[in-house]
């Protein structure tokens, strides 16, 4: 039986280490080519969400002098939370992580950041933040996924200009940058596809966290959609593992971001520095201004925005970048 697993970047602070991936009967999303064009591309995706988990199976997180074992969740997920205090220099890191299977074991590796000190960590929204993917619409939304490979699927203008800035924002030193992590209610499906869009943009290296894995066709038709309160508690995990910074937000208005930060604002009232939200219609959406003006009565500044240039004129305006 073919064995694979996913690992997704992780990240510790000075008590903890928190990593996660996926064990899989059949060959991992990322085993599939995003590089293919026409009718290849689209199966391509489409067996990206045909893949089968496997429950139960033990894993082996090895990191540094660590060693810990668990075993995967009923949809094949694995997520270790593992106390850590020992020191260790900012930056990523190398790990592995083993399934033992029967008579023989799979390794993969996997990286894990431990962060600079800084002052802001950055949260950012993927589909119609920084990738135009035209959520609000989701026949168009499926029409792209299968006809556009890596090669033509674009982001907004100025993205990588905007984030770079963010990234190195009250950074003193050349080598170190900001947190950054993507929050999105894709799938963990389009791990590998969002990692490749990061590198191709050169976008900051970030920690990814995605929505739960699907596993059958049914489920691609409803790709990024359904509820999104798991971007909120996943939002609330990052600032609750480094209380200490200040946190951008970055978002768009097609779905529900403004209103998850509204929430965010309203449960961290010291975190958040700035909240940023991209206008994906003609004209600006009334409720989404009225949530962003009560944002502001919590003493957090925003930005109701179209072209990326206007965000990075209004974060140097309030001081976040130079």
């Amino acid at each position: 039986m073919k064995i694979d697993i996913s690992i997704y970047r992780g990240y510790m602070n000075d008590t903890e280490i928190i990593l996660s991936g996926h064990v899989f009967k059949s060959l991992a999303p990322s085993q599939y080519s995003i590089e293919k064009r026409a009718y290849k591309h689209a199966f391509s995706i489409l067996k990206m969400f045909t893949i089968k988990p496997l429950s139960n199976e033990i894993v082996t997180l090895q990191f540094q002098d660590l060693s810990v074992t668990t075993k995967t969740l009923k949809d094949g997920y694995f997520n270790f939370r593992i106390p850590y205090n020992k020191p260790l220099e900012s930056g990523w890191h190398p790990c592995t992580v083993t399934c033992k299977h029967e008579n023989f074991n799979i390794t993969s590796s996997g990286e894990i950041l431990k962060p600079h000190t800084g002052r802001y960590g950055i949260i950012s929204d993927i589909d119609d933040t920084l990738l135009i993917s035209h959520s609000s619409n989701i026949f168009k939304k499926i029409y792209v996924m299968l006809t556009q490979n890596i090669d033509k699927r674009k982001i907004f203008d100025d993205v990588p200009k905007h984030y770079q800035a963010l990234s190195k924002a009250g950074q003193k030193k050349e080598h170190f940058f900001n947190s950054f992590f993507y929050v999105s209610s894709s799938e963990w499906n389009l791990y590998s596809f969002i990692v490749a869009i990061a590198n191709k943009y050169n976008l900051p290296k970030a920690v990814i966290k995605l929505k739960k894995i699907k596993t059958g066709l049914g489920d691609f038709l409803f790709t990024g959609g359904g509820n999104h309160d798991h971007k909120f508690e996943k939002i609330k995990e990052i600032i609750s593992f480094n209380p200490e910074l200040k946190y951008v937000l970055l978002g768009d208005d097609s779905q529900r971001d403004p209103y998850l930060y509204e929430r965010i604002c309203k449960v961290f009232p010291m975190n958040i520095e700035a909240v940023y939200i991209r206008q994906t219609t003609k004209k600006p959406k009334v409720k989404v201004q009225t949530v962003l003006n009560n944002i502001a009565t919590l003493n957090v500044r925003y930005l109701y925005f179209k072209d990326s240039k206007d965000a990075i004129v209004h974060s140097k305006k309030i001081g976040i970048i130079n």
